[in-house]
């Protein structure tokens, strides 16, 4: 990984050298991770001219072999507690004589960016804005391969609880069985807050699980996700409690099922971002559901749960391969419920087969 993680730095600091800047901050948790491989919490990447640093509160040595960062990297650990790794950093930039740095201005907050500028007046600030998210959006099959193994654990522990008795537990105690099982079965932890949303919550995107109890025919929506070596996945699907479904339950869960199904086989490099979210909304739109809909059908996933691309209707841009995305159409009609269905692929072409779906739990409407 190494090599890899050196490439990337190299293509982050010729994007910040073609803008007139010596040196770069990486301050966003997710970039560094994504450049430097694994390092403490607060730790930010300093690009210089030849060498990079990585400055940091906490000693490496005291962290697993698994947990540590790329070993080409300098590591400057700063003296003592309360120190600021970002400031630590533009200090030193300046001391090895850069001129200028390129900082993430969207990360940084007012007051450390103005801390920069007092502890070195003389560097010159740049802005070197979402470059680095914009290389993280194509991935490589190693990460690939993380987000599938996330997937893979997702699968596994919604499975788990669809074999469970559900009746009469609330949606906050599934979601918290949920998130256990997702790191009984290797995950580092659940890649965002787990929804689990019964009768008329279901369908409400990151409905927050309530002391609701599941009660006989109800719709059962849930949205959860693992991580996994630090790549984020999410799946999402809607059930029917104890009895046969009503047939509005299944009339609604087959336009869902539809819409979903556009957008996925609209996936290919190419194809507009705005194109895909089209696909999905125009299915769902025939059917006289243009209000409440959500404000896009998808996004990126990776090193955070939301990244680019944004599958929505003014989006600009075209899809490359080996993108991940969720398709996560839904319907929530007001004091009825509603049906979600949420899945993560991976933009492949067709030669290859076409989009790649990781998350693989069944989407038949299942009665519990």
């Amino acid at each position: 990984m190494s090599e890899v993680y050196a490439a990337r730095r190299a293509r982050l600091r010729d994007r910040a050298q073609a803008g007139g800047s010596q040196s770069a901050l990486v301050t966003n948790p997710a970039n560094v991770r994504y450049l430097a491989g694994p390092a403490p919490q607060g730790t930010v990447l300093l690009l210089g001219k030849r060498d990079d640093t990585l400055v940091c509160t906490d000693p490496l040595d005291e962290r697993p072999p698994e947990g540590r960062p790329d070993e080409a990297l300098r590591i400057h650990t700063l003296p003592g507690p309360g120190g600021d790794p970002a400031v630590a950093a533009a200090d030193l930039a300046a001391a090895h004589g850069a001129e200028s740095m390129a900082v993430e201005e969207h990360h940084l907050t007012v007051t450390r960016h103005r801390a920069l500028r007092s502890v070195a007046p003389t560097l010159r600030l740049t802005d070197i804005g979402g470059a680095v998210e914009q290389l993280r959006v194509v991935k490589d099959e190693e990460e690939i391969s993380c987000l599938r193994i996330a997937a893979e654990i997702a699968d596994q522990a919604l499975g788990e609880l669809l074999e469970s008795i559900l009746v009469g537990r609330t949606e906050r105690h599934l979601a918290l069985e949920l998130e256990r099982r997702l790191v009984d079965h290797g995950a580092e932890g659940p890649a965002f807050a787990t929804s689990v949303a019964t009768g008329p919550h279901s369908g409400r995107r990151g409905h927050r699980p309530t002391d609701r109890r599941v009660e006989e025919g109800d719709f059962l929506s849930v949205c959860l996700g693992a991580t996994y070596r630090g790549y984020r996945c999410e799946i999402g699907r809607t059930f029917v409690i104890g009895t046969s479904p009503a047939d509005w339950q299944i009339e609604l869960y087959d336009l869902v099922f539809a819409a979903q199904r556009a957008a996925r086989e609209s996936l290919s490099p190419g194809a507009a971002y705005r194109d895909v979210d089209r696909a999905a909304r125009q299915v769902l739109d025939s059917a006289g559901y243009s209000e409440g809909l959500a404000a896009l059908t998808g996004h990126g996933v990776g090193l955070e749960i939301d990244e680019e691309p944004q599958l929505a209707p003014a989006a600009m841009g075209k899809l490359d391969a080996c993108v991940p995305v969720t398709v996560e159409p839904g319907v929530h009609l007001p004091g009825r419920g509603g049906v979600r269905i949420d899945d993560t692929l991976v933009v492949r072409p067709e030669a290859d087969g076409g989009p790649e779906l990781l998350t693989i739990t069944t989407k038949e409407l299942l009665a519990l």
